[in-house]
């Protein structure tokens, strides 16, 4: 009954008069996010910094690029390093809710292009981070139920470059991934998905699980992708407004992400291999969204 009665108010309630009182202003979030952002030039200098795959090395550099409010991925920091410039790098990239590892000194030697790294490389985005309120947004403009893809820690580049590519040519609204244990939008990333970061929003949140919630409260379904699911692809209903979660390339989703789900959902497999990869998995999903969607 509870999801009958959400089913029901589901296509009025995910529309942004009731998600958040957000307001319009500014520029439609499809025009805002069809182009990519472009990074401002630099000049490479004494090895202080790299843009090769979209990564700034040297202090100095990265520094800089913090200050400047620069869309930043993930900072590798060396390992058991106390320097003072590095401890305020460090202090700069957590102020501003950037993820910071440690990594190994020859890690950080295998990363770098110029190799005069100084002990710490950023990895840029290529493009700015939408927000989910906007991704919405994009949907209730064109008059269309949302679905959206939510990505579980797909840590391969390649793999999610494929699913943004997958997800803009069925008409998916955006992409959401984590912060933390996910690849992010990289120069990698871009390249795989054929220019598709182009044009289809992608956002990270903190919590995956938090954020099912706060769909399913507006009204969207969550549809898990799990090879024990108790709905089969051919039984789920992807016409109304969606959000597609996929697991990890070796793990699937998570527990608590499987937990937060309405349905989880198992594609046919009729060959002597059990799973599918991550990108395939989320264009079959995708794709019988599209075709119900059209009937």
């Amino acid at each position: 009954m509870e999801k009958r009665d959400r089913r029901e108010a589901g296509e009025r309630s995910w529309r942004l008069g009731r998600h958040r009182g957000g307001k319009r202003t500014g520029a439609s979030p499809e025009k805002k996010y069809s182009a990519v952002r472009e990074q401002p030039g630099r000049e490479e200098g004494a090895g202080q910094e790299s843009l090769s795959d979209g990564l700034i090395e040297g202090r100095n550099a990265v520094t800089e690029a913090l200050r400047s409010g620069a869309t930043i991925d993930k900072i590798y920091v060396s390992r058991g390093d106390t320097d003072r410039t590095l401890s305020q790098i460090v202090a700069l990239a957590k102020q501003a809710g950037i993820v910071v590892a440690d990594a190994d000194h020859r890690k950080l030697d295998a990363m770098s292009y110029t190799h005069a790294h100084q002990g710490v490389i950023a990895v840029a985005a290529v493009r700015e981070y939408a927000s989910v309120e906007e991704i919405l947004r994009i949907a209730e403009e064109k008059g269309e139920a949302p679905l959206l893809v939510v990505c579980d820690e797909l840590s391969d580049p390649h793999n999610l470059g494929a699913v943004i590519r997958t997800a803009e040519c069925a008409g998916a609204h955006g992409v959401i991934i984590p912060k933390r244990r996910s690849a992010g939008l990289t120069a990698v990333v871009a390249k795989t998905s054929a220019g598709a970061v182009s044009y289809l929003p992608v956002a990270r949140v903190a919590n995956l699980p938090a954020l099912l919630k706060d769909l399913q409260r507006h009204g969207i379904w969550v549809f898990g992708t799990a090879a024990d699911g108790n709905t089969d692809l051919y039984h789920a209903d992807l016409k109304g407004p969606a959000a597609i979660v996929i697991g990890s390339e070796g793990d699937g989703m998570s527990r608590l992400v499987a937990q937060g789900c309405d349905f989880l959902v198992s594609i046919p497999m009729k060959g002597k291999i059990s799973s599918l990869n991550a990108s395939a998995a989320a264009a079959i999903l995708l794709y019988e969204a599209v075709r119900q969607r059209m009937g």
